[in-house]
């Protein structure tokens, strides 16, 4: 028996087997990765509708509280103001005393009531509420564009397409677009408080 009649073709079918698997492994690897890739720009959109949702939760709730607390110091302001008017309109010691017994009433009703006026920090805390808001939707787009970027320098290379579309997800893995803002989002949306 001649072993050096077979190494030679053993020689070559095991060099083509070791380069079949390198190039099985190679597009299994380029296939998975976009996958991957595909997944994270997936999961990226979704942060951003989530912020968007938060938003849209989240403001009218504060604005209501921030008009709420307004309206009731408006209310309380009113009811001092119109008992301290009432001085100037006492004629003898006894209104004069009557309207003094009637402003304390008020105030002290007034704070009994609501005994810290807040609406300044309320105002205060709607806009930190805004702005962060904003940041959080900022930061949202903005992974999402990168989570795009990378997707697509992934599925846009020669080889990359070449290999998803051997193995048969070439039509899965199209561009993607990024993040672009509608027309007219460059102008800042107002907050409203007489609805």
């Amino acid at each position: 028996m001649n072993i050096r009649k077979w190494i030679a073709p053993l020689a070559v079918i095991g060099g083509i087997v070791v380069l079949a698997l390198i190039f099985v492994g190679w597009g299994s690897g380029v296939y998975n990765s976009a996958v991957s890739l595909q997944e994270e720009v997936n999961s990226s959109w979704g942060n951003v509708q989530a912020s968007y949702q938060r938003r849209a939760d989240l403001i009218p709730n504060l604005v209501a509280t921030v008009q709420g607390a307004a309206d009731n110091e408006g209310k309380i302001l009113r009811e001092v103001t119109q008992a301290r008017a009432g001085i100037t309109q006492a004629t003898t010691p006894e209104d004069l005393e009557l309207m003094g017994k009637k402003i304390n009433t008020a105030i002290n009703l007034a704070f009994e009531a609501y005994p810290q006026i807040r609406s300044t920090q309320n105002f205060s805390d709607l806009q930190a509420q805004l702005e962060g808001t904003e940041n959080r939707i900022t930061v949202a787009r903005n992974k999402y564009n990168e989570a795009v970027k990378n997707y697509n320098k992934r599925v846009r290379g020669f080889f990359s397409r070449f290999a998803l579309n051997l193995f048969g997800g070439g039509e899965d893995f199209s561009v993607k677009k990024m993040f672009e803002s509608a027309e007219g989002s460059d102008v800042a949306p107002s907050v409203n408080f007489n609805k």
